[in-house]
């Protein structure tokens, strides 16, 4: 299989689910990548599913009860190997139909939601694991293609003018409201999609993590079409 990561320093490309998760982030590198061609009908399971609001959680038994075609079933054991592997490791996958994500747009100078550039933030050492199987796919970006909002002059003074604390707890404020998670695209960045059947591990912001979180977020849905992700 040819191999689209391999001349980012900031993405492993590994073989098995085993290396996945016991590979160690280093230097630059603060994605891993298990690169797969997956088999199997995934956008049937998709028109079978149904969803409820914007976003469904399906479960393991609602995934089980679908009648699906020889190509769906193999995209369902993929799935649920997928989910059980992850479940086994400790983690805690959520399979998810999903049309659109909420939008933020309560001020025009940042946003909050997924589809910005963000990391993710745990009080604990953990990871964020994800798969698309069908739909539009996430991005991420190397930590020096981007700036972070709050350290961006023009959108700094806005949230300073938002808040009416005092000033030795501004950085509280920010970091209480998300604010801080959130980046902007330096001019010349180029962001890494991270494709369909690949399962990816993404480094957290925790107080144990050795390196830069990895950047990244949700892209915006193609016209009429559904996403199906694990994510955890």
């Amino acid at each position: 299989m040819s191999n689209p990561f391999s001349q980012h320093p900031q993405i492993g490309v590994v073989t098995t689910f085993s290396e996945l998760i016991h590979s160690h982030f280093a230097g630059q590198m603060n994605a891993l990548c298990w690169q797969r061609n997956l088999q199997g009908d995934f956008k049937e399971i998709v028109e079978k599913l149904e969803l409820i609001e914007n976003i469904t959680e399906v479960s393991i038994d609602d995934l089980k009860e679908l009648t699906l075609s020889a190509q769906g079933h193999l995209a369902r054991e993929i799935i649920l190997n997928d989910m059980q592997q992850l479940t086994a490791f400790g983690a805690s996958p959520s399979l998810n139909l999903l049309k659109c994500y909420e939008r933020d747009d309560e001020f025009d100078y940042i946003s909050t939601d997924v589809y910005s550039f963000h990391v993710d933030r745990s009080p604990i050492a953990t990871d964020t694991f994800l798969c698309t199987y069908y739909g539009a796919s996430s991005d991420i970006v190397p930590n020096d293609h981007v700036t972070q909002k709050i350290l961006i002059p023009e959108i700094r003074e806005q949230l300073k003018a938002l808040y009416d604390g005092p000033a030795s707890e501004f950085d509280d404020f920010l970091a209480e409201y998300f604010f801080d998670l959130h980046y902007q695209l330096k001019e010349n960045a180029v962001p890494v999609n991270l494709g369909n059947g690949h399962l990816w591990r993404l480094a957290v912001d925790h107080p144990t993590q050795h390196v830069l979180p990895c950047v990244h977020r949700a892209p915006v849905e193609n016209a009429g079409e559904y996403r199906l992700m694990l994510i955890c």
